[in-house]
């Protein structure tokens, strides 16, 4: 931990303007420092605050349980055949353990506690680790309102039961608390990391809607999107969805939101006077985003975007400051939801409010604070009950109708940014979108 995080960032492969993309070496170095981090700092707090003293995470390899992909080392990319991993805190000593049922260590921070040659049998080795340390409670990774805290197989579970002495049954709980607090909780040094990762997404998306991708009546948004696949592959990154582009213009209809992202037709000539859209996120260093910004084609004479356009991005960003505003610690999502919504109508807006937990996953666990198709707010199982807890991102996601005379239609305004959640309140990861992208740029001329 003591290895200078900005030093590693010196050593590049790639960059996209500002930000550098580290080669896969330095990648796999920051990651295991922050699971290290992670591991010894966090997850101790985080078990203390669920009254869990035992953790054990049990994944058989290609069928990995989602928690547990975020605790494999850098040169682990699946579990090794059945993987069991023992986390177990001792408060009082202020010591926590972190053990593998498994026939070697995992990484540098996960200590091998099983020699087969002593034990034949994983389940019984198992069984006495938890007995040596006599847990008051055992935490197992199944959960109905959270999908990312129910990994644990049916089989191993059973095969977990089996093997526990009876006296011990009604120590097991489930450890979704736990589990949802581990995938939605980021460290500073991690804050420090999204704040970069967020810049590159816009980057991407200032080239990708810019002259450079798109030369209007010839361009597709079709070939915007895979513009857009190919760059982040360029880049050495991956991402986590397919980008969509759409398009909105004076002579198509408004229709329902899900056409944005399933149904739009494919290879849409982009023309002047259109409002493009997108949606496009990143994986890198094990952390996801989800942007979606909008720009504008401009008409030949035009030099600036029309301002009715202008007007409806800045409904748009008042809705997000409704929003971000009523995310106070504590609150459900369907709290936060409904105070919004409320809130916007009464300033004469029509708001969707959709937004997610986002970090290790980009459909993350934490607080849903709606869905674009349950804007009375979620059910229990999609985590209505889970409240709002410092320390996490979200994808700010949401959208407002806009009517448009000189189109004479209503248009929606759509707009995703990464946001942090912290003890002092909301901030932008790495700001929001205020002002529309041009294409083309507006370049000065000298001369007549």
């Amino acid at each position: 931990m003591k290895k200078s995080f900005f030093l590693l960032l010196s050593v590049i492969t790639f960059a996209v303007n500002s930000q550098q993309i580290l080669p896969e070496r330095k990648r796999a170095r920051v990651i295991d420092e922050i699971l290290e981090d992670r591991f010894n700092n966090l997850l101790p707090d985080l078990m203390d605050k669920t009254d869990i003293d035992m953790w054990v995470v049990i994944s058989r390899e290609y069928n990995e349980d989602p928690v547990l992909r975020t605790m494999l080392p850098s040169t682990w990319l699946n579990a090794r055949r059945r993987t069991i991993l023992i986390f177990y805190r001792n408060k009082p000593k202020n010591t926590i353990e972190k053990l593998a049922v498994a026939r070697y260590n995992v990484g540098d921070n996960i200590e091998s506690a099983w020699n087969k040659e002593e034990e034949p049998n994983q389940w019984a080795r198992l069984i006495q680790l938890i007995e040596e340390r006599n847990p008051t409670k055992i935490g197992l990774n199944y959960s109905k309102d959270h999908n990312i805290a129910d990994g644990l197989d049916k089989t191993d579970y059973d095969e977990f039961m089996k093997n526990l002495p009876k006296k011990l049954h009604k120590k097991v709980v489930s450890a979704e608390q736990l589990a949802v607090g581990w995938i939605e909780t980021r460290t500073e040094r991690e804050m420090v990391i999204f704040n970069q990762l967020v810049d590159v997404t816009h980057d991407i998306i200032a080239e990708a809607f810019s002259e450079k991708v798109i030369t209007a009546g010839i361009t597709t948004t079709t070939e915007v999107e895979w513009w857009m696949r190919q760059k982040v592959t360029d880049l050495g990154l991956e991402t986590w969805f397919h980008p969509t582009v759409d398009v909105q213009r004076t002579s198509n209809e408004l229709v329902g939101h899900l056409y944005s992202f399933s149904g739009r037709p494919n290879d849409m000539v982009i023309l002047p006077g259109d409002l493009l859209h997108c949606d496009f996120g990143i994986t890198y260093l094990r952390l996801n985003t989800d942007c979606q910004e909008l720009a504008c084609v401009l008409q030949p004479e035009e030099k600036t975007a029309p301002k009715f356009l202008v007007d409806a991005l800045k409904d748009g960003n008042k809705v997000q400051d409704f929003l971000t505003s009523n995310m106070i610690t504590g609150r459900t999502g369907n709290e936060i939801l409904a105070k919004a919504l409320q809130d916007a109508k009464k300033e004469g807006l029509r708001p969707a409010i959709y937004t997610h937990p986002l970090g290790l996953y980009g459909h993350s666990a934490g607080t849903t604070i709606g869905m674009w198709d349950a804007q009375g707010g979620v059910m229990k199982d999609d985590g209505e009950n889970y409240p709002l807890n410092p320390n996490t991102v979200y994808a700010i996601e949401l959208n407002t109708m806009v009517t448009i005379p000189e189109w004479k239609r209503d248009i929606r305004i759509m707009l995703e940014e990464a946001g942090f959640y912290a003890e002092n309140g909301f901030r932008y990861v790495n700001g929001r979108q205020t002002e529309l992208l041009l294409i083309p740029r507006v370049k000065s001329h000298q001369g007549n």
